[in-house]
Order: structure tokens, then C-alpha cells, then sequence
């Protein structure tokens, strides 16, 4: 088995999948706005997705609420300090400063403008 996608029910699915493509290099794999909005979105390999949805039939969690431990989407980034900079100035947040690690990995942990927690990881040695 491999997995397909991995779904976040959010407030504003078009918007965040816009966010996502324009910052983190997303692209649009399937959209629909009825019945349910929903956008799966690729990373650059084409091989990872998410999903982004808004069922009414549930509650949004309050990802601001959570601590960004307990869930997060990680992300492989070359330069971390740049890349906080970038996303801070669109509009992304610091949920934990920038960090090294004793396996020699450098990770940080941001905020979307939604609340989801986003890690960057810059591995000593690549994971993928």
C-alpha cells in the first residue's frame, strides 16, 4: 500500500491551496467547490498530496490552539533562514524559533496564515 493523500479540513480551502502553491511550491492536482470545497494539492515531486476540504458536516479544528508538536506538515527546505524570512513575509508565523538538533538537523516551525503548523528541515542527512 502507499498512501494517497493525507486531509485537513479547513476554513477556507481555496484560499489555503492558493497560499500553499504561491509559498511552498504546491500545485493544483483537483479542485471542486461542490459539494464539498476541496482542493488536492501535489508537492513539486507530483508524488506527495494533500487535501484541503471545508465539510460542514464537522468542526475546523483550531490548529492556533494546538501545540505545533502534536500535528504538523513537514517540509525538506536547503536554507532555513531564508526561507523563515520568506514565509514570515507572506504572512506565515513562528511557532518555534529555529533549532539545532543533536543529529546535526536544522528544524524550525512556522504557522500558516490559518494556523496549521508547517515544519522546515533542513536534514544532515536527507530522509527522502
Amino acid at each position: 500500500m502507499k498512501i494517497e493523500h493525507v486531509a485537513y479540513q479547513v476554513p477556507d480551502p481555496a484560499a489555503l491551496g492558493e497560499w500553499y502553491c504561491e509559498h511552498l511550491g504546491f500545485t493544483v492536482a483537483r479542485s471542486q467547490d461542490a459539494p464539498v470545497p476541496c482542493r488536492f494539492l501535489a508537492d513539486e515531486t507530483g508524488a506527495v498530496m494533500i487535501e484541503v476540504y471545508n465539510n460542514p458536516k464537522v468542526t475546523t479544528p483550531d490548529y492556533a490552539a494546538m501545540d505545533p508538536l502534536a500535528t504538523h506538515l513537514a517540509f525538506v527546505c536547503e536554507d532555513l533562514g531564508a526561507t523563515v524570512e520568506r514565509l514570515v513575509a507572506a504572512g506565515a508565523t513562528v511557532a518555534l524559533p529555529h533549532e539545532s538538533l543533536p543529529s546535526g538537523d536544522e528544524v524550525a516551525m512556522l504557522r500558516d496564515p490559518w494556523g496549521m503548523a508547517i515544519q522546515l528541515c533542513c536534514r544532515a542527512e536527507p530522509m527522502v
